[in-house]
This record gives C-alpha cells, sequence and structure tokens, in this order.
C-alpha cells in the first residue's frame, strides 16, 4: 500500500505538467460503455439505479468501461479520467468510478478525495474480489457490474462500518519490498519528474521566442496547445447510454483512492 502511494504521488507531480495526454472517452451519461460489454437494457437500469442514487445522496458514481489503457496503468488512467470529468461535486469530491477494461482483463474501483473514509481501499478491494472478479472469470460482465454498483452503493448509503468490519477480516497484501527499495524506487521517480519538467520548461521558453509557434523542420515533433481539464471534451466517443446525456461532472476531484484487479 505505502508503495502504491508512493507510485501515485509521482505521478501526480506528473500531471501537473500540460500533458501527455490521454484520450479519454467523452462523459455521455452515468454508464460510458465504450469496450461495448453492456446492452441496452442493462445500460438503462444502471442508469437509472445511478441517477437515483445521486438524487439521494449527491454522491456520483460512473461506471465506464474501456477499450484499452493506452499504455499505462489502470491506477494512472483512473485517477486521471476522474480528474478529467470531474466526477462528485465541487468541495465535496464525492465521486466514483467503476472502470473495467475487458481487453487487458483489469477493473478498478476510482475513489474521490471526499469519500476516501468511507468507501475505503480495504473495502474496495473487498468488492472487486468478492463480486466482480468471480463473474468476470465467467465471462459474465452485466452480473459482475451491476453487482458492484449495488455494492458501492450499499457502502455509501449507510453500510460503510459493516463492509468495513467485513473488510478488516481479510489479510492486507504484502509488498515484501524492502524501505531501502522504496527509497531507490522514490529516488527514481523524482529524478524521471525533474527531466520531464525541464524538458516542457525548456520547450515553453523557446517557444515564446517564436512567431508562430512552431518547431523548425526535421525536429520529429508538433506541439499543440494544451485544454483545461474541465473544458476538453476530446477523446473517442465512447458508447454511452443516450438516455442520460443530461448528465455531467460537478467539479470532483480525484487523488488515487480505490483499488485494482485482474481477472
Amino acid at each position: 500500500m505505502i508503495v502504491a502511494r508512493i507510485a501515485i504521488g509521482l505521478l501526480g507531480l506528473a500531471l501537473a505538467l500540460p500533458a501527455l495526454a490521454l484520450d479519454f472517452p467523452i462523459l455521455s451519461g452515468r454508464v460510458v460503455d465504450e469496450a461495448g460489454i453492456l446492452n441496452a437494457a442493462t445500460r438503462a437500469a444502471l442508469t437509472q439505479k445511478l441517477a437515483d442514487f445521486e438524487a439521494k445522496t449527491t454522491d456520483q458514481l460512473v461506471v465506464v468501461t474501456l477499450k484499452s489503457l493506452q499504455g499505462t496503468s489502470i491506477e494512472d488512467f483512473g485517477y486521471q479520467l476522474g480528474r478529467h470529468w470531474q466526477i462528485g461535486q465541487k468541495g465535496k469530491n464525492n465521486g466514483a468510478l467503476l472502470i473495467v477494461v475487458p481487453s487487458e482483463r483489469q477493473v478498478r474501483i476510482e475513489v474521490g478525495y471526499g469519500l476516501e473514509g468511507t468507501l475505503t481501499d480495504a473495502v474496495s478491494r473487498l468488492i472487486i474480489e468478492n463480486s466482480l472478479l468471480p463473474r468476470f472469470r465467467a465471462n459474465d460482465f452485466p452480473g459482475g457490474i451491476a453487482r458492484a454498483v449495488d455494492d458501492i452503493i450499499s457502502v455509501l448509503s449507510g453500510d460503510a462500518a459493516e463492509w468495513k468490519q467485513r473488510a478488516a477480516k481479510r489479510p492486507e497484501p504484502q509488498s515484501g519490498w524492502s524501505p531501502f527499495l522504496i527509497l531507490v524506487l522514490m529516488f527514481q521517480g523524482y529524478v524521471v519528474v525533474y527531466i520531464i519538467v525541464g524538458s516542457i520548461l525548456g520547450a515553453r521558453k523557446k517557444r515564446r521566442w517564436s512567431d508562430d509557434f512552431t518547431w523548425s523542420p526535421g525536429s520529429g515533433a508538433e506541439w499543440l496547445p494544451t485544454t483545461t481539464s474541465g473544458a476538453d471534451s476530446s477523446g473517442s466517443s465512447g458508447g454511452g447510454f443516450s438516455g442520460d446525456s443530461g448528465f455531467s461532472g460537478g467539479g470532483g476531484s480525484f487523488g488515487g483512492g480505490g483499488a485494482s484487479g485482474r481477472w
């Protein structure tokens, strides 16, 4: 867990930079089925359940299936996607994502800052291991997703104490990494971030002296203007349920809380 938090912290530093941008799907509703694994009836049922849940609690929960992770980790993709979509209410940061990537056999529950004390990493892991992975291994994606959504809603609707007790009975996975190795990884990570920052700042300085903001011929690179996180709607269209087209994030943010699993 310590190693995961360190890695997420380093990724957070890199995220503060204008981007190695990922191609995020458009937030077309509370269910964004980019991978195309849910039928219309399932999407409609999930959408209604999530809308009712938000109306009662103001918490926002979004289900998203992805075609791929575009070469990054599901942890990195997950919290960047949560910030890009701004799931959860501004100030409350009460958003969560259920992310499924069938092509890479990975799943994640991404938790906004404001819900980390309720939908803890341990509880998220319990839901993944008990509700999602067994059904996914049997190729029952709709069943696994529906069950996980019910469990997440149960946790956030007042049953968190019971879920935490159940999660506490499961042993925490041990990384087995020595403190020395952790320090080495931290040092290497900061060096990488320092190099990236230096490269980008150097490139910005050069651009100030260029009238048309273009690179010299033969450089093999092309500069593209950056956009703000909340306003950027580029990316693949996804497969979201059209009946929820009025849905949007409320300005929430994420810091890497949650849990992941593979099947």
